[in-house]
């Protein structure tokens, strides 16, 4: 299904936004999309040559941005992102965590490794107190921020054979609302993003029968895209939103409606 969106030029000009896993996937259409706005991109991510290529097709875009290779789940490596992102541009307006991994699926829990377990957390949850701890501490002197923590709708609902997945995700929407709270007078808003399934690169290596089965949970009848991703998330992070923290967004085709 193809739809055409019109950026609305210049809403985040002047803006620096971070974004991690914004060498592919949700990360760099959020970052194509925020990057056509005006903001100035600083992307954070694991595979190098992916995220060199991903900033030199923004650059010809006419798009201001920078990749740094890092590891969200290692604090030194997030505590030189930050640092480097402020040396280049001398602030930090929006920070939106993209980066993820999907772990072992349909795999009950008495064949989920430990290992496997850890590493979904690791990224997903671990990674997500990083980013937000640095991100809170480089906006709070500004007395304003927009933080995004991409989760998903197996973090609300839980998906069978997806035990790593699904217990991270929750994790992180729980991060939303607690650190929502502590922040909601300093001028700073966090909120989380719950996709349905989303066609995606990191679904390549979903069990066909997991993704059949989460395809049919959802009303429309199929998957969602990168741009309607990037849409809602524009908005979310945006100045005009203004009076929502701690909120979880849907983009589920229908599967979760309240």
């Amino acid at each position: 299904m193809s739809i055409s969106y019109n950026p609305f030029p210049g809403r985040f000009r002047d803006q620096t936004v971070l974004i991690s896993g914004g060498a592919d996937g949700l990360g760099k259409a959020i970052a194509q999309r925020l990057g056509k706005e005006g903001a100035r991109l600083a992307l954070l991510d694991l595979n190098e040559s992916v995220l060199q290529k991903t900033v030199a097709e923004l650059r010809n875009e006419n798009i201001t941005a920078t990749g740094i290779v890092a590891d969200v789940s290692n604090e030194a490596d997030v505590a030189n992102v930050f640092e480097k992102t402020i040396s280049l541009y001398g602030k930090l307006d929006v920070m939106v965590h993209s980066a993820g991994v999907v772990g072992a699926t349909n795999t009950k829990i008495t064949d989920f490794s430990l290992s496997d377990f850890e590493k979904v957390v690791r990224v997903n949850l671990i990674g997500s107190f990083l980013l937000t701890k640095y991100a809170v501490k480089a906006m709070e002197p500004n007395g304003y921020g927009r933080i995004l923590l991409i989760a998903s709708i197996a973090g609300k609902e839980g998906n069978p054979g997806m035990v790593g997945y699904s217990a991270s995700k929750s994790g992180v929407i729980g991060l939303v609302k607690g650190v929502a709270k502590e922040y909601a007078t300093a001028g700073i808003t966090v909120n989380g993003l719950a996709p349905a399934v989303i066609k995606t690169a990191m679904n390549a290596d979903t069990a066909p029968e997991q993704l059949a089965y989460m395809t049919a949970k959802i009303p429309m009848g199929r998957l969602g895209t990168i741009d309607e991703v990037a849409a809602m998330s524009a908005f979310i992070v945006s100045e005009e939103n203004s009076f929502s923290t701690g909120f979880i967004y849907d983009i589920s085709g229908g599967r979760a409606t309240y």
